[in-house]
């Protein structure tokens, strides 16, 4: 990837459009009858469309480095994750339109469920309804208003997953995580990693201690997990960088909140695929980047569930005539990273990548999936490049040099 000041005075705006199809964890391992979910799934419309592609793979990060969602993310819209490791905190308070300040500590936490031993069973309480996730989150946020002399915001996300502010002078994001990520393992603390976040990791603690005392009669979702301690860091603009006016289709707040540390538009869309592709026509005239996000992917590979991870890979099929439709004169389809279901998890194997346009090398192959895309004129590229590739095809970057 060219530098950041390379990029700003490369990128040229123009009115060409471009559609990035992020489809989460979509990429697999062989499992069921020896097949990934991608060889596995009916894909008429993406193997059609990969016959008139330029197809690859993409590393997220590094070989053999497993990506979370947000620095891979970041990769894919231009942006070095390493340079920009950003709290996971950050990403769903930001998606959650809570207003960050200097002051705040954001924690990205998940009900949780432990025993009487104190062991976590289940570190997602069995994704309990986005509903009841409502009303545990009013009643911690009924009883817990301050810790010492930091005030405490909670709003809930979906299902299991909620968002933990902690505002007040003195702390500081050299945090661990204060989740296990494994079940079977006792409740976790935080820790400092550096002397100035001692303050921080004591509240923290507290408030994990009154969270697991005000429901300890809950048989579901009985103490909270918190990772991605963390707070807003600067970072550029994809218009200051790429020239772009950007909107982003998504429905969980995590990804929301990605799309707006780039300064995206986030587009206010329904549940479904289908309610997605609705925003994108509804406001296809407005933008001339859209990201479009499809979560469940990764959701069922993380809960190792094979089959309905390829429904979902089924049900994203049937919307590409719906994309084709609009005419964007470049469409990506990738994934930020692969979740096999084989793994139940995220994984370092490569992300099938596809680009369409008026100026691509087609690849030899006939269907959209890891092998193919293997066999792609693309090749083997990191995910930070991926942002000129889609630039260039929509010639949108000024030559370098004489």
């Amino acid at each position: 990837m060219l530098s950041e000041e390379i990029m700003k005075e490369l990128s040229i705006p123009n009115e060409k459009k471009i559609v990035l199809l992020v489809m989460d964890g979509v990429g697999g391992l062989p499992h069921k009858n020896g097949l990934t979910e991608l060889e596995a799934a009916k894909t008429p419309n993406l193997d059609k469309l990969a016959e008139e592609s330029a197809l690859g793979l993409t590393h997220p990060i590094g070989v053999g480095i497993t990506p979370g969602s947000g620095p891979s993310h970041l990769a894919i819209f231009g942006y070095d994750p390493v340079r920009y490791n950003i709290g996971r905190g950050v990403l769903e308070a930001l998606g959650l339109d809570i207003h960050l300040t200097n002051k705040d500590l954001a924690a990205r936490a998940n009900f949780a469920t432990k025993d009487g031993n104190g062991l976590i069973t289940d570190r997602r309480a069995g994704r309990i309804p986005t509903e009841k996730n409502q009303e545990l989150c009013a009643r911690l946020q009924e009883e817990i208003k301050k810790i010492d002399d930091v005030e405490i915001i909670i709003k809930h996300g979906k299902e299991h997953r909620f968002v933990v502010l902690f505002r007040g002078e003195g702390l500081h994001d050299g945090l661990t995580d204060a989740d296990p990520q494994k079940e079977g393992s006792k409740v976790k603390y935080t820790e400092p990693l550096v002397p100035e976040a001692k303050k921080s990791a004591v509240i923290i603690n507290k408030f994990i201690d009154r969270v697991g005392e005000i429901l300890k009669n809950e048989t579901k979702a009985n103490t909270a997990l918190l990772r991605g301690i963390a707070r807003v860091p600067h970072i550029p603009t994809m218009n200051d960088l790429f020239k772009l006016k950007p909107g982003a289709i998504a429905t969980y707040p995590m990804y929301r909140g990605l799309a707006r540390l780039v300064s995206m538009d986030i587009l206010k869309t329904g549940e479904t695929i289908a309610d997605e592709i609705a925003t994108l026509k509804e406001n296809y005239s407005k933008y001339d980047f859209f990201y479009v996000h499809v979560k469940k992917t990764d959701s069922y590979g993380e809960d190792g569930n094979f089959e309905n991870k390829v429904k979902i890979i089924e049900e994203t099929d049937k919307i590409i005539p719906d994309i084709l439709a609009l005419n964007p004169d470049v469409l990506a389809v990738t994934s930020d990273h692969s979740t096999p279901s084989l793994l139940a998890g995220h994984s370092w194997h490569p992300n099938p990548f596809l680009l369409h346009g008026r100026f691509i090398r087609k690849s030899p192959v006939t269907r959209f999936t890891e092998a193919e895309c293997l066999k792609g004129s693309l090749g083997i590229f990191y995910s930070i490049d991926a942002m000129p590739l889609m630039l260039a095809s929509a010639l949108k970057l000024a030559k370098y040099g004489a």
